[in-house]
């Protein structure tokens, strides 16, 4: 059976829109150039270990039931009529998103591209990027023109694993095309399993949707880990701060502090374009202030860390430290830009014996050698010097590891009031 959608990256973008297609009985073909990820796509594995709820090897299988192709040949997406690029971007050391993946992604798309397609790019971009860099590749690949041969339209993913409120279908989803008849070609789509489509007036506003939505993530995490260590100096309970703040019913949103900020939606500052040889000048420098607190925290997290070990008469050398949940966020196994990586580090050139538990991931390396994983969690915690906990996954008592751990830093707040030490 002919597929009417192509989802171009099947990584965490591109899969939970494939699920979510799949689920609506859209025949969805699933492209990546890794063979490995299509390997265990089409053995019924997730490519990457573990899962988030939303997210599993059961699930992939469901998919696959009902007639997902995950495939490596381009071939395949010149016979649909929506193309979804879902290819990954990164922020680079110079601050700039590296756009290699969605150049790939949209020359190959370009060669089998057919008129009337719809082309939609849902991949975290700088403004313009759509218009400025996806679409030449496409016009020039293909020989067609956008808006008048094919749609072009963008749409910033919105999907949070393991999320068990919001997910695919009932999260709005925004749109905005080139062209009038672009926007109303992605909502038609994206209309047929999403409850709501917000339309932007064009296709950049829609780019910055996304932009403004992780910046303010971002910004305002900052400020409350900055409330963090204002609030230890000055001896003051900050998660008892937060709970009376947020009973505020206008005006306040509630953030929690952590050990840093982890995830695919990285801070995006429009200044670093990474396919213009100029920018607009005009940094955000609240974007780049978050950036820099946040990025100071796994090092306060280590000082706390040795603080109190000295309290407690032990030395970080030598001191049994065990870390518990090394993804980015609670109940998911990706790693991607997760502070755990950096804390242990930093822990390992201390020379601290470091030791992790995860029931997501079965197996951490870090500064290239593994990480010894505890089998049994509580025995592993009465062992150890010091607990960190950096992720409270929902299977975790913590009642019970506060009960059973010598010391326990919580760096999430999510242990029972006095219970543990707190970032």
């Amino acid at each position: 059976m002919p597929a009417d959608l192509a989802v171009i990256g099947l990584g965490p973008l591109g899969l939970p829109l494939a699920q979510a297609a799949t689920a609506a009985r859209l025949p969805t073909v699933g492209y990546d150039p890794d063979p490995h990820t299509v390997a265990e796509l089409r053995a019924g594995r997730l490519p990457a270990e573990g899962g988030d709820g939303s997210l599993t090897a059961a699930g992939i299988r469901r998919m696959l039931s009902a007639g997902f192709r995950p495939t490596t040949e381009d071939a395949e997406l010149g016979k649909v009529r929506t193309a979804v690029i879902c290819a990954p971007t990164r922020l680079g050391e110079d601050r700039a998103l590296d756009l290699g993946a969605v150049r790939d992604a949209a020359r190959t798309l370009a060669v089998r591209l057919r008129p009337h397609t719809t082309v939609l790019l849902e991949s975290a971009v700088h403004p313009g990027t759509t218009e400025d860099f996806v679409r030449p590749l496409l016009e020039a690949g293909s020989g067609l023109r956008a808006g008048r041969d094919f749609h072009l339209a963008y749409s910033p993913s919105r999907f949070d694993p393991a999320n068990r409120r919001h997910g695919f279908a009932n999260t709005p989803k925004v749109i905005g095309g080139l062209t009038a008849a672009c926007t109303e070609a992605a909502a038609a789509f994206y209309g047929r399993f999403c409850e709501k489509v917000v339309r932007a007036r064009g296709v950049r506003e829609a780019e910055t949707v996304k932009v403004l939505e992780t910046n303010y993530r971002h910004v305002n995490i900052a400020l409350v880990n900055e409330m963090a260590v204002f609030c230890h100096d000055i001896g003051v309970d900050l998660w008892d701060v937060v709970r009376c703040a947020e009973t505020k019913p206008f005006g306040f949103q509630a953030f929690r502090p952590g050990p840093g900020v982890g995830g695919h939606g990285v801070p995006i500052d429009p200044a670093y374009l990474s396919y213009r040889r100029s920018s607009p000048g005009h940094p955000l420098r609240m974007v780049e202030l978050a950036q820099e607190v946040n990025g100071r925290m796994p090092r306060y997290v280590i000082q706390r860390c040795a603080t109190l070990l000295n309290e407690h008469g032990k030395s970080a050398r030598g001191a049994r430290v065990l870390l518990l949940g090394v993804g980015y966020k609670a109940d998911v196994a990706d790693q991607e830009g997760s502070p755990a990586r950096e804390i242990a580090s930093r822990l390992m050139e201390m020379g601290a014996q470091l030791s992790y538990h995860d029931p997501y991931v079965a197996q951490w390396r870090v500064l290239g050698q593994p990480v010894p994983r505890a089998d049994c969690l509580y025995e592993a915690a009465a062992d150890a010097d010091l607990t960190v906990l950096l992720q409270p996954h929902r299977t975790y008592d913590l009642q019970g590891l506060a009960v059973k751990a010598q010391l326990l830093l919580d760096t999430r707040g999510a242990s029972p009031a006095g219970a543990a030490h707190r970032l």
